[in-house]
Order: C-alpha cells, then structure tokens, then sequence
C-alpha cells in the first residue's frame, strides 16, 4: 500500500508538487499566525496596566480639594455615571462601528493601506477604540508594522475578554486630553469645573475633539481649533444619527464655554499635607507610591482659618530672634475633645519634601516638668499643689541645678514652683519620686527616653521630645487626665468610595481628674503670673514655658510654650535646625509664648475662644495661692465695754485676700504666746487686760494653704492709760 502511494505521487509531475507544497506551506502557515494573532494576545496584554492609576485627593471635611497626589492625574468613572450623549460624540469621531467589530475595522484598515502605498509612506490610522485602549496601555506609541501587529493581537483578546461597555470606560477613563489631566473625569474638572456626569452635548464633543491632537485642540490655548473641532464632532454624530440636524445646529451654535477655576497658591497646606502623607503610611500603610496609584479619598481634620493664620504669623521675623537668619519653628495644634489636628506648621517657609520639624526631637526645656515631675508627684498622696517643696542648691550625688535667675526661696509649694519654673525644685522632687516612677508616666503618654538621670527634670535630654508629642502629653491635663492620640486623618475611602477607615477619639488615662484640673489651675496662674505672661490673650489660656542654653555660646539653643485653651492645645518649638556656635537664639521662651498668644488671638477674632475653664464634675476647686502681706500700721489701744469691762484693741492694715489668717502673739519670755488669730479682718481684742501691766503684742499673717507664716510685724505695747509703738521686732 505504501509502494502504492509512493509510485503515485512520483507519477505527479514536479511542476504540480511545487506550487502545493508551497500552498500548503502557505496555508499553515496563515493558520499559524491567524492562531497566534488570535491567542497571542494574552502576551501583550497585561492585565495590571487594566487597573488604571488615579490620583488621590486629600479633601477638607466641607469637600474643598486641598491636595491631590498622582502619576497622572485621572479621576476614574464609571461609564453609567457619563451621559449617553459623551459616550456618543466618542464613537462618532473615533470608532463609529465601534459596537459591529470584534478590535480590529478591516474595513477601516484596507482604506488606510490603500492611503499609506498611494502616499508611499505612514500617513493614516486605523485604530478602533478597542486599539486606542491596547496601545496607550501596552504599547509604544510608535508607529511601526510590528506594534501594528501587537495592538492588533491585544485588541482581539481585549474583545474576547472584556464587554464593549468595559472597554469604552477603559477608554474614556485613560485617554489624555491635555494639560496633565487624564481621563474624562479630571478633563471635565479642568475645563467646565464640574463632573463628566453633567456635560452637555457640546462639552461632550468639546473633549471628544481634543482627544487626536491635545496640545493642538486646547480649548485654554487653541479655542478657534477647539471650536471648530468641536463642531466637527457634532457633524459625525449627526451623521451616525445620534442627532438631528436641529440638534446639530443647536450645539454647534453655543460657545466654547470654558469654567475653568483658577487655583490659588495656599502654601500654608505644605505642612498640613506631609503630616497627612506621613500619618497614612506610618499608620494605613498607604506609601506615596500607592497614593499616586490607587485613587483615595482622603478627609483631613484641618482647620482652613486657623491653619493660614499660624502660617502668617510665623512670617513675621520679630517672633524668631537669633544672631543670624534661619531661626526655624513649628507649631501643632489640635481641637482636645476629638484629637482632631486642625492646625501644622512644619518650618517658617516649608515646601514639601523639606523638614518636617513637627516630626523632629527637641530638648523640651522646662516644658517637661508638668508631664514628667509635677503631674506624676501629684498622683502620689503626700503631694498636692501646696505640699512644701526645698528651693536650694543642693548636689544630688554630684548633680547640681540651678534657678535660671539666680533666686532661691528656700521652700516653695508646688504651685509656686511650677508658675516660677524653680530648676531646684523640680530636680529635689524627680529624685524623691523615682526617675523610673516619672518615666513610666511618660510611657503613658506616648513618650519613650532613654536618659536616666535626673537632667530628666529640666528637659536635658539626649534625644528630645517632638512638638507632636508634647502637644498630645499636655492634653492630659485639659481633658480630665487623659492623653488624646492626635490625628489629620479622619476618613479614607479607596477607589469604589468603600469608607475604609474612619478616625474615632482614642485616649489613654494618665492622671486623675483632679490631678489634672489642679495642674490646669497652676498653668493658668502660670500665664497670668508667673513664667508665661508675656504677649497678650483675653481668654483662658493655661500653659508652660521651656527654654535650653546653648552648648556652645551664651546663648539659647531651643525655646518652646506648650499650653492649651477650653478647646485647643498647642506646642510651639523655635530654633536652628543645626545648633552651632554660629547658631544660637537671643531670646528665650517669652518668644513663642507671645506668638502663640497672637496666632490665639487672630483665631479669637474668628471663632471666639472661650473666656474661662469650666471645672469639671467630682472635683474640688483648686484655690489661689495667697500672697501674705507686710503688715502695716499696727496700733494699740484701751476699750471699755462688754463682759470683759477693760479690753485692748489692735488694729493693722493686712492684705484685701480675705483668706489671710492673722495671728496675734504676745511678746513673753521664752516663747511668744499666740492668743489668737483671725481670718480676713484687721483687728483683734485682747480681754483680760492688766490695768497696771504693760504687754507687748506684735501680728504675723499666716497661709492656711501652704501652712506657713509671713513676716511679723512691729511690736505695739498695750497698757491702761498708755499707748506706743515700740520699735520694729
């Protein structure tokens, strides 16, 4: 059978044999390539290139658009949400049989050869929409034979795989249509300042004309083109019968009818943005990359107004005093009651990318003694605001601190340690707490050191603490001893607006309630009386100045004001970046005590701040402290009356606190007898007067908070029928 066959192919004569091998060859070799042309196409097309880029917006919560991060800035739609009359003016310039073929218009292809061999050279396209798709996001936009081919193979997997509806959204979505804006949705933002779900006919083929050329048919720099584009485009949906000739000639006749907002510079947002993009990575894992890429929604807690008032003030050059330019600052501030960040400056003049010195660790100075000294020893029983305290140089195991000017009182109460920053004070109460007992409150709060000495108390730090972190510290004390964890962010929502993460108020307990009021009383006397009374602001204001010398000069190195109202609190840091003996302040903490007081002042003007704080439910008033006077004027005199018939009278001018307490001694040998006392008057009898004796008398005013007494004054001699001064004691 086999010989068979073999004679009668060698019967056939060569001239046949040829031209069938060649044919056969042929044919296998079309069937070949129409199945790579048909299958292939999975290897061109990759399907992540499918998921378009979208930029991420960062929104104010009134949906102001203060930001937006991108690769390219494209806003995806979904194709329901366009107008039927967009998605026509579309097909009717670019693809007219787009919903007849299957990628490729054979048709369209065999009239641009045609055109290409007339004109010897590359001269006409031929791409559908479904090519348009395959080449902007697999290809080169080169115009070869061989890319010809790919777009081809991809275009027909795209139509094997995806609907017409998928493919035409992916189309309109990735197109460019000039002045860096991608897709229909942020091309109709650009041009009409509104979404593509509410174009018109005529704005629909405004931005279906721009699409062939984007440079040449800007509406902003060509509008004679783009008109007559335009109107080209409504010709060939006429033609395509998508509308009448009336309709046509209605569309045709409107301008061009640009809205086009033009953005202003807001370099204050800069800071407010890092923070953002620092706080969603650290804390959402959205790196900056993934931003560009994945289309969010970002919804920040800022405070427009007072955001752009903390940056005007921060211009003002006499706020940031040093021996040379470049005195830097950062300022952060938060609404309490939500750990909402409504306000941040990162540097006087922060472009993004710069320091963000919000971020950056700084010695605090004296602004640690509340978080880390006074406040913890208030949680001890044997403490409280006038629990006496030494104020003396004393060296604690070779450490010794000194009072910034020089005064010591030999003992104070905490209250009046903390308002007058006593240095020797603080340091004496850190070793008698326990340095270990102080740190774990700073745990508590967020803060984490590893210095274990007792430079600890004055803010003398290795590493330092960051403007965020003493800002969020001191919201312990204004909201009833519990730190709030700040945040800018207050909801994300990924690319389908599915809400992905929502801020909600997270505290951590670190004093009690009262512990907490009483340290707001004393940072508020502090602002009024003590350290922190430079500058000026109407309203309550509680809060701690810091200031650290300079290593190197006679200088300061950091100066800082921590401090809070009913509703805000703040931490304001000012500085070099790089401290050197070529860098140092000339100033001290009164500095950004008085601009923090400006920048509260301006937003008062805003919002109005409240005028007092309100004492919290379950807790005792903290009283003032009493300042005792210098008795004055004390006579002595003889009355008749009463029980007792013969009485002797003091008088002296004291002090208008009413809560003084007025003792009144009797000069006696040994020890002086007490006879009495009485609280807010300036008077005092004595009974039982001797009518031939002389006594001495003499009145010392006395603190019922602190328990000590004041100065004596002058003694006065009582006798019957005899009064004078005796000199002073």
């Amino acid at each position: 059978m086999n010989n068979l066959f073999k004679n009668k192919l060698a019967s056939i004569p060569s001239f046949v044999k040829i031209p069938v091998a060649v044919f056969i060859i042929i044919l296998l070799l079309g069937m070949l390539g129409y199945a790579f042309i048909l299958f292939g196409g999975r290897l061109v097309v990759d399907e992540e290139n499918l998921i378009l880029d979208a930029s991420t917006t960062i929104e104010t919560k009134d949906g102001e658009i203060i930001g937006t991060l991108y690769h390219e800035n494209r806003r995806p739609i979904a194709i329901e949400e366009i107008p039927e009359h967009v998605l026509q003016a579309f097909v009717a310039i670019e693809d007219k049989r787009f919903y007849d073929h299957a990628g490729v218009d054979f048709r369209s292809v065999v009239r641009a050869v045609y055109r290409d061999v007339i004109a010897m050279g590359k001269v006409e396209g031929a791409s559908t929409i479904t090519q348009q798709v395959a080449k902007n996001l697999f290809l080169y936009n080169d115009k070869t034979w061989m890319r010809k081919t790919k777009e081809v193979m991809a275009s027909i997997y795209l139509e094997r795989n995806f609907s017409k509806n998928s493919l035409l959204e992916l189309y309109v979505n990735s197109i460019y249509f000039g002045h860096g804006v991608y897709g229909i949705e942020a091309a109709s933002q650009e041009y009409f300042s509104k979404s593509a779900s509410e174009l018109t006919i005529s704005e629909g083929a405004l931005l279906a004309g721009i699409v062939k050329a984007p440079n040449g048919y800007s509406p902003i720099k060509h509008p004679g083109k783009a008109l007559e584009r335009r109107n080209l485009v409504l010709q060939a949906m006429e033609e395509a019968e998508m509308l009448t000739t009336e309709n046509r000639l209605q569309e045709q006749g409107k301008t061009i009818g640009l809205n086009i907002q033009e953005s202003k510079e807001k370099p204050w947002i800069d800071s407010y943005m890092d923070l953002v993009m620092k706080e969603a990575a650290e804390l959402h894992q959205l790196s900056i990359d993934e931003m560009k890429r994945g289309g969010y929604r970002i919804i920040v807690n800022i405070d427009e107004t007072i955001q752009q008032i903390a940056y005007e003030q921060f211009q003002n050059e006499q706020y940031f005093p040093g021996n040379t330019n470049g005195v830097e600052g950062a300022y952060v501030m938060m609404n309490h009651s939500t750990g909402e960040i409504v306000a941040a400056i990162a540097g006087r003049d922060y472009s993004l990318g710069d320091l963000n010195r919000i971020t950056v660790k700084r010695q605090p100075g004296s602004t640690i003694k509340p978080i880390a000294v006074y406040g913890p020893a208030m949680m001890q029983e044997q403490y409280h605001a006038y629990s006496l305290i030494p104020d003396q140089l004393i060296d604690h195991n070779g450490y010794k601190a000194t009072n910034a000017d020089g005064k010591y009182d030999g003992i104070v109460s905490i209250y009046e340690a903390i308002m007058q920053s006593k240095n020797t004070s603080a340091v004496w109460l850190l070793d008698q707490i326990g340095i270990s007992y102080a740190k774990d409150y700073l745990e508590k709060m967020n803060i984490s050191i590893p210095d274990d000495g007792l430079a600890l108390s004055l803010g003398g730090l290795r590493e330092g603490i960051t403007p965020l972190e003493m800002m969020e510290a001191y919201s312990s004390f204004v909201n009833h001893g519990k730190t709030v964890t700040s945040s800018t962010i207050s909801r994300i929502y990924d690319n389908d607006q599915e809400l992905i993460y929502q801020m909600s108020k997270q505290e951590t307990e670190v004093f009690s309630p009262q512990v907490a009021w009483d340290m707001t009383q004393i940072l508020a006397s502090t602002v009024q009386d003590g350290t922190a009374t430079s500058g000026y602001y109407p309203n309550a204001l509680a809060g701690k100045t810091g200031t650290t010398q300079h290593p190197y000069v006679n200088g300061n190195k950091d100066a800082w004001f921590v401090g809070y109202t009913p509703e805000y609190v703040s931490a304001l840091w000012m500085g070099y970046d790089v401290s050197d003996k070529d860098h140092y302040l000339t100033g001290g903490s009164n500095y950004p005590t008085e601009l923090t007081k400006q920048i509260l002042s301006k937003v008062d003007n805003r919002k109005s701040l409240t005028k007092q704080f309100k004492i919290p439910e379950n807790v005792r008033e903290l009283p003032k402290p009493i300042k005792l006077p210098q008795i004055a004027n004390i006579e002595a005199e003889i009355t008749f009356g009463g029980l007792s018939l013969v009485k002797g009278k003091l008088t002296w001018t004291g002090s208008d606190d009413d809560r003084v307490v007025y003792r009144v001694y009797k000069d006696t040998p040994g020890v002086d007898e007490r006879v009495g006392e009485v609280t807010g008057e300036s008077e005092f009898f004595v009974n039982n007067i001797q009518l031939l004796q002389s006594d001495s008398y003499y009145v010392v005013p006395y603190d019922p908070l602190t328990m000590l007494e004041g100065d004596r004054s002058e003694k006065v001699e009582l006798a019957f029928n005899r009064k004078e001064k005796l000199g002073e004691f």
